[in-house]
């Protein structure tokens, strides 16, 4: 095997309301899923997470699978399926739905709704990521599913198929009043807000602070305030009853580096939203991203081929780790002198091996750029014939 050791240098790439009423009386790598972060850190809240989205590595966690009541963060899985229906052809952005009894009847945070009115798809979902509205989540679950009771027996599937272990949903907006079991664990909340923002519309309209429906009639506020006041803020969703307390799952990116923070149970919103500031802070003050940019390797030797080499390729890598760790990754090229052919596009020939402080971090494949058949006898001949001639 051909192996290079190389130290690299570090590469960076470059509230109105809730769903209730509460917030607006509120006043001015090898990092386990049960790691807690440093003992100093700790937040006035039942409960707390933070995620980096591209691995779902889960950087800090203070009590992540006790489940909860998560008032309008709920709203995170119903817009995740709402935005999967966009993208399989279902539904379309400017469909129009036609909002029920039943979704003009939701309290708490609202659009106003009337029964029998038309809006479009793409304004529903604005009023639900903005200023989440109850009646407009309530009425894309029952245009997506036909009624309520069916979207939410897709949210829960959709939450198993996830992997969100400590969920359960009982409708569409969060309203808990009188919910018998609506509940969700900060990790499960991270693990659908991390799905929900690989949908990048999503983002497009949850960093929106300000927005009007109803051709400018009404405004939509942004609901989490951390949109305009955090640097990076890039969304996401906020929620607040009586029983729930003040939540928010918050999503950040800094030098190419996206976190997920998700505070459940805080005492006010201002506290919710401090905790979130700081847990964000902690997070991009220590952790970063490594990233290792792809890469083409020439003339790796074929034996028994109609040609004597082939071109090889790597795909990009990148990790998050603690910032004093940046600088002192290393990496092996392990390929072999040469290959046997035939050989196909695409065969995985060797590997690059990333590894910090004598422990591998990642690695990708290297693979084969072109085919190269293998030789004929015939072609063989004519092959020593010709050499011979020269």
């Amino acid at each position: 095997l051909s192996v290079g050791v190389i130290a690299l240098p570090y590469a960076s790439a470059e509230e109105q309301t809730g769903e209730t009423d509460l917030e607006k009386n509120e006043e001015d790598a090898d990092v386990s899923d049960s790691y807690v972060g440093p003992e100093t850190l700790d937040f006035d809240c039942k409960s707390a997470v933070l995620m980096e989205a591209e691995t779902g590595r889960i950087l800090y966690a203070k009590n992540p699978d006790e489940a909860l009541p998560p008032a309008s963060v709920t709203k995170v899985m119903t817009l995740l399926l709402v935005m999967e229906a966009v993208d399989s052809g279902k539904i379309k952005l400017d469909d129009m739905v036609t909002a029920s009894e039943h979704a003009a009847s939701m309290g708490g945070s609202q659009i106003y709704l009337k029964v029998g009115e038309q809006m479009s798809v793409e304004d529903m979902i604005k009023s639900v990521v903005i200023s989440s509205a109850n009646d407009a989540a309530c009425a894309l679950a029952e245009f997506v599913s036909g009624s309520e009771e069916s979207f939410v027996k897709a949210m829960n599937a959709r939450a198993k198929e996830l992997g969100m272990e400590n969920t359960n949903f009982e409708n569409t907006n969060g309203l808990d009043d009188t919910a018998q079991n609506h509940v969700i664990s900060a990790k499960d909340i991270a693990i659908m807000s991390r799905e929900l923002i690989k949908h990048p519309k999503i983002l497009e309209y949850s960093s929106i602070w300000m927005d009007t429906i109803r051709d400018g009639a009404f405004g939509l506020t942004n609901t989490n305030r951390l949109v305009r006041f955090y640097k990076g803020c890039t969304g996401l969703k906020t929620g607040s009853t009586s029983k729930a307390g003040f939540c928010i799952s918050a999503t950040a990116e800094r030098d190419g580096m996206s976190l997920i923070c998700v505070i459940m149970g805080a005492p006010t919103r201002d506290v919710r939203n401090a905790a979130a500031t700081s847990l964000l802070d902690w997070g991009f003050a220590n952790y970063g991203k490594f990233s290792y940019a792809g890469g083409e390797f020439e003339n790796i030797k074929v034996i028994g081929g109609v040609s004597d080499s082939i071109k090889a390729k790597h795909d990009m890598f990148s990790c998050i780790l603690e910032k004093d760790g940046l600088s002192k990754v290393q990496f092996n090229i392990e390929l072999p002198e040469n290959i046997s052919a035939p050989v196909k596009s695409g065969d995985v020939i060797g590997k690059v091996v990333f590894t910090l402080d004598g422990k591998e971090i990642g690695k990708v494949d290297i693979y084969a750029a072109e085919n190269v058949d293998k030789i004929s006898f015939l072609g063989l001949w004519y092959r020593m014939i010709a050499g011979a001639l020269r």
